[in-house]
């Protein structure tokens, strides 16, 4: 539920218009001998990117691994997919605090000042992953009935990050709104 309900939240804002998305769910990804399997996963249609390519949106989730694991997932997807993994969403539930954490990581140059390497691609040469935003989700068992606080507003999903391209018309970025928070943590906890 931790990642599911996260998954068809964003999935259910893509506009049925675009039909170049393709949940990929827990897919197994291999990079030389060491492969991960995302806890949900999707990205463009394979057509547009080739069969076997990499997810541009991975959400891993945790209820017993730490943080710091998923810390390490996080950063295996970027350096294993050669930096085509574009968005890493960690949910980590932490039950005795009764509290979801959401993290958002992308990724940034290193050097982004004059002289910053840059490759053919026209891509700087070092990227780094950088925490974004981080969504806390509360659950308040003192009131009736009980209620989820969201503190740091809604979760934003770019649009050029998730399609590899500029929005067109009526197409702009993946807001999972306050209320949906909400909801997802009521799924949660159910």
């Amino acid at each position: 539920m931790l990642h599911c309900i996260l998954y068809e939240l964003f999935r259910d804002q893509v506009p049925t218009r675009i039909s170049t998305w393709c949940t990929k769910a827990a897919t197994t990804f291999r990079a030389s001998q060491d492969r991960g399997e995302g806890d949900s996963t999707g990205g463009p249609i394979p057509e547009r990117r080739g069969h076997d390519k990499w997810p541009t949106l991975v959400i891993e989730a945790g209820v017993s691994e730490s943080l710091a694991q998923l810390h390490l997932d996080m950063q295996w997807w970027f350096a294993a997919s050669n930096h085509d993994v574009k968005i890493v969403l960690l949910a980590k539930l932490d039950s005795s605090q009764r509290m979801i954490t959401l993290d958002k990581w992308v990724e940034e140059p290193l050097s982004v000042g004059p002289g910053a390497a840059i490759t053919a691609t026209g891509q700087s040469a070092a990227l780094r992953p950088i925490l974004q935003q981080t969504i806390t989700i509360h659950r308040n068992e003192e009131t009736s009935p009980i209620s989820y606080d969201v503190t740091r507003g809604a979760l934003v999903l770019e649009f050029g990050l998730l399609f590899l391209r500029s929005p067109g018309s009526g197409e702009g970025d993946i807001i999972i709104s306050v209320s949906d928070l909400q909801w997802y943590a009521e799924c949660v906890w159910g």
